[in-house]
């Protein structure tokens, strides 16, 4: 945090002690002493309380503010960050501005195919970083020791092991997110973030290394939901 620049933004991952993602946000500096965190699932004032735990003998406010709709807005320099009568959010070919707004999904379909998750309350703790492929968003840091789940981190990156990584999904009926999909008696796929296109359903969805592996890109589960992988970040 001590880096990010007034007027820009990162993404970050809190994380537990086992290194499971517990959080994930985007923090924008909007201030030389204020920071505005979009928190990317979950609960607003969950966080704040957990926070509010590390806080010891610095002059330092943690608050949650009301929740807010978010609208698509024109495009702007990715990492880029407004914080004027709404908080707008540079994403390169589009922007994500928050406030008291008209909300709407366009942002939803355009971040989904970019790979950057929403966590839904049955998937939080419940990934490690790399399965989530957070590693390429810079979500979590390499360079630097004691924070929870740190060596985890760490162990998985430099020595491998990590199993399951983020698929952009095609399904051919909708899914609720956080379900979990199975099929011929295999995990196929943890559904995260769901949205309507053109009368098929798009997801974010981690799936198992093994599956992918055998050079098939369609599955079917048990509950017969086809599912049709067309990208996937390996890191």
């Amino acid at each position: 945090m001590a880096d990010l620049a007034v007027g820009q933004w990162q993404f970050s991952a809190w994380l537990d002690p086992q290194g499971r993602v517990r959080a994930l946000l985007q923090l924008a500096r909007t201030g030389e002493h204020q920071l505005v965190a979009l928190l990317r699932g979950g609960s607003a004032s969950t966080l704040v309380e957990g926070l509010r735990r590390f806080v010891f003998r610095s002059k330092v406010i943690i608050q949650s503010q009301a929740r807010q709709s978010i609208a698509t807005g024109e495009p702007m320099d990715a990492h880029v960050a407004h914080n004027h009568k709404e908080l707008v959010l540079g994403c390169g070919d589009h922007s994500m501005v928050i406030g008291d707004i008209s909300a709407d999904d366009t942002w939803r379909v355009r971040q989904v195919q970019l790979g950057w998750p929403w966590l839904p309350d049955a998937s939080l703790a419940q990934h490690l970083p790399q399965s989530l492929s957070l590693e390429r968003l810079h979500a979590v840091a390499l360079d630097k020791g004691c924070y929870p789940g740190q060596e985890i981190v760490a162990r998985l990156h430099y020595r491998g092991g990590n199993k399951r990584h983020l698929h952009c999904v095609v399904m051919s009926q909708h899914v609720d997110a956080g379900s979990d999909l199975r099929g011929d008696d295999r995990e196929l796929a943890h559904v995260l973030d769901v949205i309507a296109v053109d009368g098929q359903y798009v997801a974010l969805a981690v799936m198992p290394d093994n599956i992918i592996n055998a050079n098939d890109d369609t599955f079917l589960s048990d509950a017969g939901v086809k599912i049709t992988t067309t990208h996937q970040w390996p890191a």
